[in-house]
């Protein structure tokens, strides 16, 4: 296959699209750097898009790693002021449960102290008042700063701003080899999933932020990192069962957090090992689902009667632990690596670890390094530079505060005056649950370089709301393809959505999810025909 070789030279290039890369690329571009950010699929297909969507306050560490909870804290505060409009201030309580240790709290509040964390015990009354739906049996309570935070929305934002700063950003771009000559990384082979077409682009300095598959990457140039690739399940509520993030008062375990996210709320999560031949087809198990409805249920009983619309899992990238098969003890610190003093190979850098929260001081940590190498002198701003959508935000509230149903201002804060609203047809609203609008969809495909459905629903939550899709992706998928010009793709782009959506689904298919499902399958197979239309072969990328 004939390779086309990028005629520019860049400072740097980044590779992987997640909340890491995203930051990393954008801290790069603030300081002059020439930026290529390079992802295999789309903005936040990894653990950035699968997780709880929780803005720690550090408490969850403070007593079992307490450099990992400062760095929880300081981020937090950090994020309040420039990322606004992706954060719900909605605090957090620790609350002990009759089969809890009591006198467990009073360590955890003495290390939350010590870590900078503002720890305040309340009485399990007060606790109540705050939150009724909680178990009534609760002895003890302790309020903490957590947070809501979307993690689609920082992803974006980054990589919005990076470009307006000047950086390259490609999706679909998925990096098959470094180039490695003289001891030196000078750039990485890729293969482009919409051409076919093999690629080849140069910069003096490579920064690995890939997340789990980093591991697998740096071998392309004799590299080992042992990486521990934890599985972590998530059950979905189709509905918002409590106004702040509940954590379970104990050692951190299995199935001790609900965090409300708009009008849903996110069970979470697992910890188990997993094979590395599993971080791209992780499939959620009964086992997962029945632990984190019964413990989801002794923290909230109403949990019991509340509709479960899907389950999904992440890997968390953990820096191994041959003693720890479960991944719990092993820190969630942030691991910066220079492959020239670790292994001698130049030009190369490995920021991995760390949380969703503390991503910008990963990305100014592997900033800092490449500037060196670069010879750069330049300071990093991005603490106390606003990103897109949190420019004119009120940073003395902490953030946005929903209303009912999720909208544009939630998730492009002051950016949605950019989308199209001036007549009718763009003011209409194509996705019921989550109030999306044409216009909105139209934005993301000019702006935020959407292509396809899949893309649209991380950039709008089109298709995540309480019908998964049912009602709005065939009417979305006919408008995409008038809006791209690409109406051939249109049935293919439909079945890889609506399989997508039922991969979530069968993990908790009974009851009226089950009757969804079956609604979902005469709507698309009897009415408009998709199992004929499109082969599964075809479906599946």
């Amino acid at each position: 296959m004939r390779i086309v070789s990028s005629n520019a030279t860049y400072d740097v290039i980044v590779i992987g699209g997640g909340v890491t890369g995203a930051g990393v690329a954008r801290d790069c571009a603030l300081r002059g750097l020439r930026v290529l950010l390079l992802e295999r699929h789309d903005y936040n297909h990894g653990a950035s898009g699968r997780n709880h969507g929780l803005m720690h306050s550090g408490g969850r560490y403070a007593v079992t790693d307490p450099d990992s909870a400062r760095e929880c804290i300081l981020e937090n505060e950090v994020l309040r002021r420039i990322a606004c409009h992706c954060i719900e201030p909605t605090d957090g309580l620790f609350v002990t449960l009759p089969d809890d240790d009591l006198s467990y709290q009073a360590t955890f509040v003495d290390a939350c102290r010590q870590a900078g964390i503002s720890a305040e015990v309340i009485d399990p009354q007060q606790a109540l008042q705050l939150e009724p739906l909680l178990n009534p049996d609760l002895r003890g309570a302790v309020r903490v700063p957590d947070a809501s935070i979307d993690p689609f929305a920082l992803t974006l934002a980054n990589v919005l701003d990076a470009r307006l700063h000047g950086a390259e950003t490609l999706t679909e771009q998925e990096v098959t080899d470094l180039i490695v000559a003289g001891g030196r990384v000078q750039g990485v082979c890729t293969l482009d999933h919409r051409t076919g077409q093999s690629h080849e682009f140069h910069a003096a300095v490579t920064i690995n932020a890939a997340g789990i598959w980093g591991a697998q990457l740096v071998r392309h140039a004799g590299i080992n990192i042992q990486m521990f690739p934890a599985k972590g399940t998530i059950l979905v509520y189709g509905q918002r069962v409590g106004q702040m993030v509940l954590n379970r008062c104990r050692r951190p375990s299995n199935a001790d957090i609900l965090v409300p996210d708009g009008t849903v709320s996110l069970m979470g999560t697992t910890s188990d090992r997993i094979g590395i031949d599993e971080v791209d087809d992780m499939r959620v198990t009964e086992a997962e689902v029945n632990l984190l409805m019964r413990e989801g249920e002794q923290l909230v009983p109403q949990l019991a009667q509340t509709r479960l619309l899907r389950a999904f899992a992440g890997v968390r990238p953990l820096i191994a632990s041959d003693d720890d098969p479960s991944g719990r003890s092993i820190s969630r610190g942030i691991v910066c690596l220079d492959h020239a003093t670790r292994d001698g190979v130049e030009g190369l850098i490995t920021i991995t670890g760390g949380k969703l929260i503390t991503y910008r001081k990963m990305a100014e940590l592997a900033t800092d390094l490449a500037c060196r190498k670069l010879g750069v002198d330049a300071a990093c701003t991005t603490a106390t530079l606003p990103l897109p959508g949190s420019e004119q935000r009120n940073v003395i509230t902490g953030g946005f505060k929903p209303s009912g149903k999720s909208n544009a201002s939630k998730r492009h804060g002051d950016r949605r005056r950019a989308i199209p609203a001036d007549d009718a047809l763009d003011r209409m609203s194509i996705c019921e649950c989550e109030n999306v609008t044409i216009g909105e969809v139209r934005y993301a495909i000019e702006q935020l370089q959407a292509h396809d459905l899949a893309n649209l629903m991380r950039r709008t939550r089109l298709g995540m709301g309480l019908c998964q899709g049912r009602s709005c992706a065939c009417r979305t998928a006919n408008l995409l393809a008038h809006l791209t010009g690409n109406p051939d793709s249109a049935l293919r782009d439909l079945a890889r959505l609506i399989d997508e959506r039922w991969r979530g689904t069968k993990p908790v298919a009974w009851g009226s999810a089950l009757r969804d499902a079956q609604l979902a399958a005469a709507i698309y197979q009897g009415l408009c025909g998709l199992d004929k239309a499109i082969s599964r072969k075809e479906v599946e990328p």
